[in-house]
């Protein structure tokens, strides 16, 4: 099966790892992003779109500094590194593209640009003018300002999550790996797997957090949770070696191995966006009769609320679980100290509470995506 032909995805994500594009050295591996920008522009003469999530600033950026542990012994290295390295990999990116007629636009985005409803709204504008107008957008963490607090922490999340924002009709993270194995790939045996249809519990622990190259800051673990947000938001992803030349060529792709996970459903954007967010300001617990009426598309009412974590506003993003564990994202229609004093109480006894009228519900099902 070809990855993502052009006629069945208009606009295409593409992920590239640190190990891929910075060599052992510290140095561009230019024939390698010569051969990938050449397949980036023969899909925009078959009428796809591309964006690129670009790894190796901070791989970049430590050689030139002559830093340790190539740029990760702390975070101000690391912010330093990531500065530094920046440059010269948009550098890359605009002359390999050039050579190949296109047009490169860097965007840096954080952690806050795609959780905030505003900021990522005004991102996806970006993504998509840019896109439109047939320039290749070369996004990247901007990790000269990110902390361990507040960041996305490896692109693959960060593709998934643009993806979302472009409107993508796919996915692809290049990796040092063909894809998901159902072991360790170094194992005796170790069987890739083609196809997910869904990321369950026993697809999880087919992961394995080690990066293969130690260059870069995810893993397989990783590539999963990426998974789970772009199917979750009907967008189709896959997992495909990248040390090969010209991964994405269209003669090619349907040769070679890879993992297809299979997007799960069809969700609003905004919806998408809830479910995929990152940064929950807090948890409210739900009883199973509670959890079973939202999976049915109830709004979470405080009668099915049995316990609150954090300390989140109104407005503020809080994840739902119920007796097996995650169940929805939504937006707190209260926040967490009225939030706990309504806990399992009817709807006729949360005036007296509060002493004024209540809301309709903890969590509308408007402000709601199911996990």
């Amino acid at each position: 099966m070809e990855l993502f032909p052009p006629a069945a995805c208009p606009r295409l994500v593409v992920k590239i790892g640190s190990a891929l594009l910075v060599a052992p050295d510290g140095a561009v591996r230019t024939a390698w992003l010569g051969g990938l920008a050449a397949d980036v522009a023969a899909r925009a003469r078959a009428g796809q779109q591309v964006a690129v999530v670009s790894s190796g600033a901070i791989a970049l950026g430590a050689r030139r500094l002559g830093l340790a542990r190539g740029g990760r012994a702390s975070l101000e290295d690391a912010q330093a590194a990531a500065a530094t390295g920046q440059i010269a990999l948009a550098g890359a990116w605009a002359a390999a593209l050039e050579r190949q007629g296109l047009i490169a636009a860097q965007m840096l985005v954080t952690l806050g640009d795609l959780e905030d409803r505003r900021r990522y709204l005004n991102a996806a504008a970006t993504l998509a003018r840019l896109l439109g107008l047939g320039v290749v957008p070369v996004v990247n963490e901007n990790d000269s300002v990110a902390t361990a607090e507040i960041r996305f922490g490896d692109n693959d999340r960060l593709a998934a999550r643009v993806a979302q924002a472009a409107g993508a009709s796919g996915v692809v993270l290049l990796s040092d790996v063909d894809g998901l194995y159902d072991r360790h790939p170094a194992e005796p045996g170790a069987t890739l797997v083609p196809r997910v249809e869904r990321i369950d519990g026993v697809i999880e622990r087919m992961a394995d957090a080690s990066s293969g190259s130690g260059m870069g800051s995810g893993g397989m673990a990783s590539k999963i949770a990426a998974a789970r947000i772009a199917t979750g938001a009907g967008i189709p992803l896959a997992i495909a070696s990248g040390r090969v030349e010209r991964p994405l060529a269209l003669e090619a792709s349907g040769e070679r191995p890879h993992t297809l996970f299979a997007a799960e459903r069809t969700a609003s954007a905004r919806k998408a966006w809830l479910a995929g967010g990152l940064t929950a300001m807090g948890t409210i617990h739900v009883d199973a009769g509670a959890a079973g009426a939202l999976a049915g598309g109830a709004s979470l009412l405080a009668a099915g609320a049995v316990r609150v974590e954090g300390a989140f506003a109104r407005g503020d993003l809080v994840g739902i679980h119920g007796p097996a564990g995650p169940v929805a994202r939504g937006l707190a229609e209260y926040d967490a100290v009225d939030a706990a004093r309504l806990l399992g109480r009817r709807s006729d006894e949360q005036e007296a509470i509060l002493g004024h009228a209540p809301r309709a519900a903890l969590v509308h099902r408007n402000h709601m995506a199911l996990l």
